[in-house]
């Protein structure tokens, strides 16, 4: 219930109750009856001799109070709620996808000017190379996996140096932070089973500390199903 949400301080933090009542207070609507403006504004600002008591848990006549509104304003401060706590919680821009590199030029950028919090993921591919496909799949996996994570490939050729990328090497996943090279790990497949999964690919970045918690679990328990059948 809406009591019990708003009182229980194992759910909330101390002051969200009075948060709460200061955010009626500002969002509170013109036609409300002075009275009940009054008790919200009594709410939201204790005296300061009563201070002590600014997070108690609502009264029966504020309960009663806030049960006669709508559900608009409390899924309002819902929102805002949220809203501020991903901001704390995000440290970087979010991508979802894996970003197709065309060139040297563009490969260089990537690392030098991206946001500073920002791990990049780049995978050095080539055509044709089984093992590159399937690491292609694995990352479009982990890319919606780990939003926070900045996954690339780049086709060898397209690198400007692909006597250094024989198919022998491939496929290759290089890590950056910062612009400082973390992690560089060429054949990396030899690590993993023939049939691999982005489970298996997970597995080997978090062994090295390379991925941050994971966000969302959709399509990796999607592979293991798969894996499974």
């Amino acid at each position: 219930s809406f009591y019990r949400i708003f009182s229980d301080n194992s759910i909330c933090p101390k002051g969200v109750i009075t948060d709460w009542r200061r955010f009626k207070l500002d969002s509170v609507d013109q036609t409300v009856p002075q009275k009940k403006k009054e008790l919200l504004r009594q709410m939201s600002t204790p005296r300061d001799d009563d201070k002590d008591r600014a997070n108690r848990k609502m009264s029966v006549q504020e309960y009663e109070m806030l049960q006669e509104e709508d559900e608009h304003s409390l899924k309002k401060y819902r929102k805002q709620c949220m809203q501020e706590m991903h901001e704390r919680l995000s440290f970087g821009p979010q991508f979802e996808s894996v970003h197709e590199l065309e060139s040297g030029e563009a490969f260089l950028e990537v690392i030098e000017e991206e946001h500073q919090r920002t791990q990049v993921v780049v995978h050095i591919y080539q055509q044709g190379i089984k093992e590159c496909e399937q690491m292609n799949s694995c990352l479009d996996c982990l890319a919606v996996e780990y939003p926070s994570v900045k996954f690339c490939r780049i086709d060898a050729v397209a690198t400007g140096a692909a006597e250094r990328f024989s198919p022998d090497v491939l496929p290759a996943l290089l890590v950056y932070k910062a612009g400082e090279l973390l992690g560089n790990f060429v054949a990396v497949t030899n690590h993993f089973p023939e049939e691999f999964f982005a489970t298996d690919v997970e597995a080997f970045l978090n062994e090295y500390g390379l991925l941050p918690e994971k966000e969302f679990k959709t399509c990796m328990e999607s592979q293991e199903a798969e894996q499974v059948e």
